[in-house]
């Protein structure tokens, strides 16, 4: 996962022995996540963090990025899968933006489209959730691969332009594709600055035009400089496969 916490400001070949012990001493207990000292958060300003988790029995442990993002987005759930490695952990496939029960304009909207997803707080879900249940999650995306970033008109296919809000999101599939990954070609609307306050690099917390609500990203300004792609500006267009982390922000059934 070191390369998704260059999104977040750790440079390539940060020490993650050192990070591991700042967030042991540090940080806090993550919720929703299991025994206290083996989960663990810490959280930075402006709404990023750093996660650490260790299953039970485990010498191995993970740090990721992770983002509290101020956006909901509503997904009618189609799969839930629990991670074999992390109890905590579920992969989500679902739909955005499901049209609502009674609402006489769904037919006019064109705002649904595939999602895919890590959820972090699993825990909270029963047992058994009915398939078209509409959860309100906050999710947010970290680059694995960009593929362009650049002026608008710029679109690998130009049709993407036609589609609501110039927008592609599709789940990456194919054996080798990772889980929870998405392939995505957006425009930019805004850029919000924020910082690693352990290394002192810059953060952009890029929010990108999708249907129905924005969605927000993160990149490797290493990455970007290797690949030869200028800092991201709004109106461009970003283009590449993200893997989503996020929470279950609401919706969930009643119990009883």
């Amino acid at each position: 996962m070191d390369f998704l916490l260059e999104c977040i400001g750790f440079p390539p070949g940060y020490d993650l022995g050192r990070l591991g012990q700042e967030i042991r001493s540090h940080g806090e207990a993550a919720p929703w996540r299991g025994p206290h000292g083996l989960h663990l958060r810490y959280p930075f300003p402006g709404g990023l963090e750093v996660r650490l988790d260790q299953e039970q029995g485990e010498s191995g442990e993970t740090i990721r990025p992770y983002f509290e993002t101020q956006h909901r987005l509503r997904v009618a759930v189609q799969s839930l899968r629990l991670s074999p490695e992390s109890s905590g952990d579920a992969l989500l496939h679902g739909m955005a933006n499901p049209p609502i029960p009674d609402d006489p304009w769904q037919e006019l909207s064109d705002e649904d489209y595939p999602i895919c997803a890590w959820l972090s707080n699993a825990r909270r879900l029963p047992r058994k959730l009915d398939p078209g249940h509409v959860l309100a999650l906050s999710l947010s995306g970290f680059a694995l691969d960009v593929t362009y970033l650049g002026p608008n008109d710029g679109v690998r296919d130009p049709y993407i332009l036609e589609e609501p809000r110039g927008a592609q999101l599709l789940p990456l599939e194919g054996p080798d594709a990772p889980n929870g990954c998405m392939e995505l070609s957006l425009r930019i609307r805004s850029l919000r600055h924020l910082q690693n306050p352990l290394t002192g690099e810059p953060v952009e917390a890029l929010e990108v035009d999708a249907p129905g609500r924005p969605l927000e990203l993160f990149v490797s300004q290493w990455q970007l400089a290797n690949a030869g792609f200028a800092n991201p500006h709004p109106g461009w267009r970003i283009e590449g496969a993200f893997l989503f982390f996020g929470r279950v922000a609401g919706g969930l059934p009643r119990r009883g």
